[in-house]
């Protein structure tokens, strides 16, 4: 089972590098790793087409627009995977995440699935941070969509857990909504739960704690426990996007 790896990227001269290095070792490899990039002004753009000789299945997709949601559905218009599978620029995933996935979906009453992830720095790993993260995927959807979660197998996963699904169930549902400045992922598992569950696989990935350095652990996870709530509750998130600035 093919897999498309889609990377949306805004500014990702950092993080980049040591992403594809990783996605260099992955086995089996993606049948295409796609670089959606939304107006970077930094070497994001230079970094991709540097690594294109050593992966020569690594694409790059300059968007006119800027914006996660976006970027990844123009890049799906281009992919050939029957699967898909959204990673983050700062998240690395382990050698054999690609058979992770095409085991996982090879069962027909799982539409998509995400990792767990931890969340580290240079020095140090956020372990309260990831574990409020990983059982917030679970209490979420309880608290907020009761039904959903005991009769549909419902689970609230985000972009750093690595979200994959079906190609066509993917187009199915519409895809990710492109005026959603955040909880994209929510609202897109939201859809295609009507294909089947949303697994959470025993797997772990490992995702960059930028926002958490810069901000601090209070302020960030009083961020994400609010932003969290507030979508829960019905706030837009148009709204909610005010307290999710950009740290890049």
């Amino acid at each position: 089972m093919p897999v498309t790896i889609i990377i949306p990227t805004l500014n990702e001269e950092y993080a980049l590098p040591r992403t594809l290095r990783m996605l260099h070792g992955l086995y089996p490899a993606p049948v295409e790793i796609l670089v959606a990039d939304g107006g970077s002004t930094d070497k994001t753009r230079t970094i991709v087409k540097e690594w294109q000789p050593i992966i020569p299945n690594l694409h790059l997709i300059e968007c006119p627009d800027t914006g996660r949601a976006c970027q990844m559905n123009r890049a799906v218009e281009q992919a050939t995977g029957s699967l898909l599978c959204f990673l983050h620029a700062d998240t690395n995933l382990p050698d054999d995440a690609l058979a992770v996935i095409a085991q996982t979906l090879m069962n027909q009453k799982i539409a998509a699935g995400g990792f767990i992830s931890i969340m580290r720095g240079p020095l140090q790993t956020r372990w309260l941070t990831s574990f409020h993260n990983y059982i917030k995927s679970y209490y979420a959807p309880l608290l907020f969509r009761p039904y959903l979660f005991f009769a549909k197998g419902a689970r609230l996963l985000f972009g750093d857990q690595v979200i994959f699904c079906r190609r066509e169930q993917f187009l199915a549902c519409g895809g990710y909504r492109d005026d959603l400045p955040i909880m994209e992922e929510a609202d897109l598992l939201l859809k295609l739960i009507r294909f089947g569950r949303i697994r959470q696989v025993n797997r772990l990935v490992e995702s960059s704690d930028r926002r958490v350095a810069k901000w601090g652990f209070w302020r960030a996870n009083a961020t994400f426990l609010t932003i969290g709530f507030l979508w829960g509750i019905g706030v837009s998130p148009e709204r909610l996007k005010r307290f999710y600035s950009d740290i890049r």
